[in-house]
């Protein structure tokens, strides 16, 4: 389970942040990440499916960065999922968290200027927003079991009023939260919301 509080902020940088209470986000996103050496491979993610948005990501396990904040993958991993590795795995109790970038810079090494929208190009999550209630998510382990979902509720949340009770509090089932960047873009190129998407773990079992 995430055992701290968690605020979601969307940088200047594109970057999906999850951030220690009262840690400062960083000006950019052009780092890499550090990967999470995984235990147990098998029962971990591997891959993502949405099938009525066309994704099929690789996921990559990762932690925290040296300020308390949940890492993204990086500009060059945009077509990527990151999955918070610290935390429930899909098919456990409890929500299991895949971040992924709404859009990145066409230039993995540059920063995008999204008022420009000349140098931005979508990223894994940029139709995230458009799932339904219903809808099929699909997560693949190691072992390649093939988990489903159905999505229950698709919200968006200003990054400042975040809910973090409701996104990550403890639920008797294994659920998914799958979050990007969302609302509008303000005046200093920020997205000032985050789309999270619940889902629940279909009746239908691992195939």
């Amino acid at each position: 389970m995430v055992l701290f509080v968690l605020a979601v902020l969307c940088a200047v940088a594109g970057v999906l942040l999850h951030l220690l209470p009262q840690r400062q986000a960083p000006a950019t996103g052009t780092a890499e990440p550090r990967l999470v050496k995984v235990t147990d491979p098998p029962s971990a993610p591997v891959r993502l499916r949405i099938p009525v948005l066309g994704v099929t990501a690789d996921v990559l396990p990762l932690g925290v960065d040296d300020n308390g904040a949940l890492d993204a993958p990086g500009f060059r991993n945009a077509m990527k999922v990151g999955w918070y590795a610290l935390g429930p795995r899909p098919g456990e109790q409890g929500p299991a968290v895949l971040v992924g970038h709404r859009d990145a810079p066409a230039n993995p090494g540059s920063v995008p200027v999204r008022n420009g929208r000349d140098n931005i190009k979508n990223a894994v999550f940029a139709k995230l927003g458009r799932l339904l209630p219903g809808d099929l998510v699909e997560t693949e382990l190691g072992d390649g079991r093939r988990l489903p979902f159905r999505v229950t509720r698709v919200d968006t949340y200003p990054t400042k009023k975040f809910p973090t009770d409701v996104v990550y509090g403890a639920v008797p089932n294994s659920q998914l939260r799958l979050i990007t960047c969302g609302g509008v873009i303000d005046a200093q190129g920020h997205w000032d919301s985050n789309v999270v998407v619940s889902a629940v773990a279909s009746g239908g079992g691992a195939s």
